[in-house]
């Protein structure tokens, strides 16, 4: 069997095991053809390949490229004043309500234009593609005009044409309440002007929606759902931050791929997720930022198989977070994830919560041949080390990057 290149004395996480785990071989390679792999598993049982080049891993680790699903990486500005705020005791939702918060973020990102917010982008972006990232949701959100809305959305376009990274673009135009705005007025305007624009213009794959007491209610967020369908556009949700407003269950009841953030999520949010194969996507970094209190429902999650996923929530305000790494290290200091919780969470599950799973996550064939390869001893150590970053190749769409 031809091949284009053979990466072979490795280890692999292949994410591909119908148990949930790791899909863990020793000695095994990976071959891809025209981007896609074409095996991946041990080399005892691996075909007789001719290969136009072969590259000896030397005992390394190869995981699939790592997948962040909920960032909002595009924005200018910076937030380190109610950083100091919130050390001083003032909450995130005061701050919210004083005109800080998200609103602070809009007036910085709608004075930027596109060159300065791909020049305040591109190092954050490259930060998460040294850590192994080959995939990542960039969120609209900081606009919160149709405008604005859509000069984020083709800046998180572009910065796909100018790295070798897959950018999968969320509308988030419900993310806070314009200055000078009524909440149900401006609902009207994003379900009826803008989610339309967004969906012609092809310049979005999904709407989310914040759906918290300081931004929209459910009545809203089912307004937003009804109408980002009826265009052809997936749904995701914040739900569940700072209260339990039902949001969760109400996304998973219209399909939704994911509901993010859920550490106020009940039993019947995860009812309703584990019937609609919705993804938990847990945001250890805005937890850990923020200094909440409670945790998500772990446990209840498992026991419900409800999938998992981690990501950085990379944000200004509430998760200026852009390693993937230290976000896996918080998933299980934090939330007690497993090692195995960690890894999947940036990459089988997170593909999930992308709609993508048909094409990466996992090392298998016929996938992507978006790989990380890692200078580690186990899988662990993905994990443990804080501050370290064992990335030895990243591949996308089988070259090197």
């Amino acid at each position: 069997m031809r091949c284009d290149t053979l990466w072979h004395n490795a280890n692999l996480m292949t994410l591909d095991d119908a148990s949930g785990g790791l899909g863990l071989v020793h000695d095994g390679v990976v071959a891809a053809r025209d981007g896609r792999i074409v095996y991946a598993g041990p080399a005892h049982a691996a075909p007789a390949f001719e290969a136009d080049q072969r590259v000896d891993c030397e005992g390394r680790w190869i995981s699939p490229g790592l997948i962040d699903c909920h960032t909002h990486l595009v924005y200018a500005g910076n937030r380190a004043g109610e950083f100091e705020q919130r050390l001083q005791g003032v909450s995130y939702a005061d701050i919210a309500r004083a005109g800080g918060g998200i609103v602070s973020t809009v007036r910085a990102t709608r004075a930027a234009d596109d060159a300065a917010l791909l020049k305040a982008t591109l190092p954050r972006l490259d930060a998460m593609l040294a850590e192994g990232i080959t995939t990542l949701e960039i969120k609209s959100g900081y606009g919160l005009s149709l405008p604005d809305e859509r000069k984020q959305l083709r800046v998180a376009r572009e910065l796909g044409t100018l790295r070798k990274v897959e950018v999968v673009p969320t509308f988030l135009g419900a993310h806070a309440v314009p200055p000078g705005h009524e909440a149900q007025a401006y609902i009207n305007e994003v379900c009826a002007v803008m989610i339309p624009a967004i969906a012609a213009e092809g310049l979005a794959e999904a709407v989310d929606i914040f759906c918290e007491n300081i931004a929209f209610s459910p009545a809203q967020a089912q307004q937003v759902f009804e109408a980002a369908q009826q265009h052809g556009l997936a749904i995701k949700i914040h739900a569940e931050q700072l209260s339990n407003q039902h949001g969760a269950e109400l996304a998973a009841k219209h399909g939704a791929l994911s509901a993010d953030h859920i550490e106020h999520l009940d039993a019947a949010g995860i009812a309703a997720m584990r019937a609609a194969g919705t993804v938990a996507v847990l945001l250890p970094g805005a937890y850990y930022f923020t200094r909440e209190m409670v945790l998500p429902p772990i446990q209840q999650l498992r026991d419900a198989g409800v999938p998992i996923a981690l990501a950085t929530d990379s944000n200004p305000g509430t998760s200026p977070l852009t390693s993937p790494l230290l976000t896996m290290n918080m998933g299980a200091t934090l939330f007690r994830l497993t090692v195995d919780e960690c890894i999947a969470g940036f990459t089988r599950e997170a593909a999930r919560a992308l709609g993508r799973s048909d094409r990466i996550g996992k090392l298998a064939p016929g996938m992507e041949c978006d790989l990380a390869i890692w200078d580690i001893e186990a899988p662990a150590d993905l994990v443990y080390r804080i501050g370290f970053n064992p990335l030895h190749a990243r591949i996308w769409r089988g070259l090197p990057v």
